[in-house]
């Protein structure tokens, strides 16, 4: 089993909080189903499973149950046997195709007979509120592929050393070089199998990059069928802008230009289609602000912005071309900066930060602006030798109005401090929460 740190939250949830539902959002192939039925068959004598895709029939089951007492009913007709009041967790599966049911839930959890949890994918598309319902009775934890700490524990490296790098980054102090030298080799790992718990699990059965992409291609392909199957409207808008990330990720600037989707292109045209992607948890949007001031959302810009794959083993696997060959012998022709940003996206987005940069003609780019601990925390990605090397940051240090009292820059080098700025090794980024 995959240690996924959601299992925990899920614990808590339960622990801290009876008399409530929980949902599990997430993009596909995230690992939702697979850790909400761990945490099931471990905590509870009963567990019922109900998949809404698996078997459609459960659709047809439920539709047009007007109260709890209807729907535990009728699933007592399919399941009267395994529920156990009191002891029995009930889980929905994929319940964007049942539209009604979120609004049920209400009612089944003031009934207290059975504890309740739910997932879905693409919720996001299909419930634009889903935010907002039912407040009191259910809350919401929104799961991601596993993160750089999450993917280092898999791949054996054990408490103690994540303690002792937990150490050294609170303290600003340096990693010993072995140490050192073994993460930065598991981080380029990563960079190629990514945190999509299939293609984990694949090299760490196989040791076969092949296997890992052929998992990564699979899910890609996954990801467009859904997009042809919930968006007839706009489809081939979000196909062009699925297939676009790589390439604007790899341009000068990574920005998302819209000419490259079409010479007369609008942003109002295609503003539902990046709103699908990234409410799908397909793509990860870092909008570009004004000033980096808090709050980021005030100066924020709707219409330009970055857009990152929401796995960097699945970009590797779409820039294709044996990458990860590439990637592993540190060729120069790969512009390692997108997929290190990349990787730096998916890290602060797990970790509950919303994406910012800064860029103008007067201070330069910031790669990333994030607000932590009521402050403007601006972070820079470096992938190559030249770290040292950050004008736009030295340029918003400078700026007494700002009130920006550090910054830093993840890199391949180790923990080093210079005046405002500390430099830290890439993989690092698993302990800024």
């Amino acid at each position: 089993m995959l240690q996924r740190k959601i299992y925990r939250q899920i614990e808590e949830f339960y622990r801290n909080q009876p008399g409530k539902a929980l949902m599990i959002t997430g993009a596909r192939q995230v690992g939702k189903s697979y850790i909400i039925e761990e945490f099931c068959k471990a905590n509870y004598e009963s567990f019922i499973k109900i998949d809404f895709i698996e078997n459609p029939d459960y659709i047809s089951a439920l539709s047009g149950a007007q109260s709890a007492e209807d729907i535990l009913l009728r699933l007592s007709v399919l399941f009267g046997d395994k529920m156990i009041p009191g002891k029995t967790m009930i889980f929905f599966d994929e319940v964007q195709e049942v539209r009604d049911l979120i609004t049920q839930i209400k009612y089944l959890v003031q009934d207290g007979t059975y504890d309740y949890i739910l997932s879905g994918s693409l919720l996001g598309t299909v419930f634009r509120d889903i935010i907002s319902a039912p407040v009191g009775y259910m809350d919401i934890i929104h799961m991601y592929p596993l993160d750089f700490e999450e993917f280092a524990a898999a791949s054996g490296v054990g408490e103690n050393v994540i303690g002792a790098l937990k150490e050294c980054f609170d303290k600003k102090t340096p990693v010993d070089p072995y140490i050192h030298s073994r993460m930065m080799q598991l981080f380029e790992l990563y960079l190629i199998v990514g945190g999509m718990p299939a293609a984990v699990s694949a090299y760490l059965d196989t040791k076969n990059l092949r296997s890992v992409a052929d998992k990564q291609n699979a899910i890609i392909r996954l990801y467009k069928r859904d997009i042809s199957k919930y968006d007839e409207k706009d489809r081939l808008y979000l196909n062009e802008i699925f297939d676009l990330i790589p390439s604007e990720l790899n341009s000068k600037n990574k920005r998302f230009i819209l000419k490259n989707l079409n010479e007369k292109a609008r942003f109002d045209k295609y503003y539902d289609s990046f709103l699908w992607l990234k409410n799908a948890g397909t793509a990860l949007p870092a909008n570009v602000v004004d000033e980096p001031k808090v709050p980021l959302l005030l100066s924020k810009s709707q219409n330009l912005f970055k857009l990152f794959s929401n796995d960097v083993g699945l970009l590797a696997a779409q820039y294709g071309d044996r990458i990860q060959l590439k990637i592993l012998k540190h060729e120069t022709a790969i512009n390692f900066g997108s997929i290190y940003e990349n990787a730096a996206a998916e890290e602060l987005s797990a970790h509950g930060f919303t994406l910012y940069y800064n860029n103008s003609k007067k201070f330069g780019e910031l790669d990333f602006l994030i607000e932590n601990n009521g402050k403007i925390l601006p972070i820079e990605i470096k992938s190559g030798k030249d770290y040292y090397r950050h004008n736009a940051m030295d340029n918003v240090l400078g700026i007494p109005d700002y009130d920006i009292e550090e910054g830093y820059v993840f890199c391949g080098g180790n923990v080093e401090r210079a005046g405002k700025i500390t430099y830290y090794p890439v993989y690092m980024l698993m302990f800024l929460q």
